[in-house]
């Protein structure tokens, strides 16, 4: 006789893809922090000084997207995949949205949000955001410099990231 899980199918995929998530999250969190090298004749530090070989830092957990709706995973096998977005000074990304639950860590500058109803968010670097589902919105970089983000998605084989939106 073979043992049943306790777990349901849907229980399995729900932690299955948890489990990405926080990886992908402790993955992009190492990828972030850098260490300064010291300066050639600078004292070698202590072992006080030293950091811990492995840390680990939450950039996000969340039931909903910054807008405070609830996240929902869709039905299919699953696929995530991680993009780099570069968003030049004074760019947009356009009116668009994401049939699936995304996570942006912004790396570098700054990028505003905005909802066709007017609502927007700032995000700068080192901060983390679950994007908007199913919500028309546009991104656009008001800084000086190039807006650098990682956006992991959360998606399922087949279905597109991003669905363009006419204005």
């Amino acid at each position: 006789m073979t043992p049943r899980s306790e777990h349901s199918p849907f229980k399995t995929l729900w932690l299955r893809r948890s489990l990405t998530v926080a990886a992908l999250l402790t993955v992009l969190s190492a990828c972030a922090c850098g260490r300064a090298q010291p300066e050639s004749g600078a004292s070698q530090p202590t072992p006080a000084m030293t950091p811990a070989p492995v840390s680990a830092k939450t950039l996000l957990q969340t039931l909903s997207s910054w807008d405070g709706k609830g996240l929902s995973y869709p039905s299919g096998t699953p696929q995530v995949t991680a993009l780099e977005i570069v968003v030049a000074p004074g760019a947009q990304t356009g009116w668009h949205h994401h049939p699936v639950p995304s996570l942006a860590y912004i790396l570098e500058g700054e990028l505003e949000v905005s909802l066709r109803d007017g609502t927007q968010r700032r995000l700068t670097a080192g901060q983390a955001v679950a994007e908007v589902v199913n919500t028309v919105h546009n991104g656009r970089n008001p800084g000086s410099v190039n807006t650098r983000l990682v956006v992991f998605y959360l998606g399922v084989v087949g279905q597109p990231l991003t669905i363009a939106t006419p204005q």
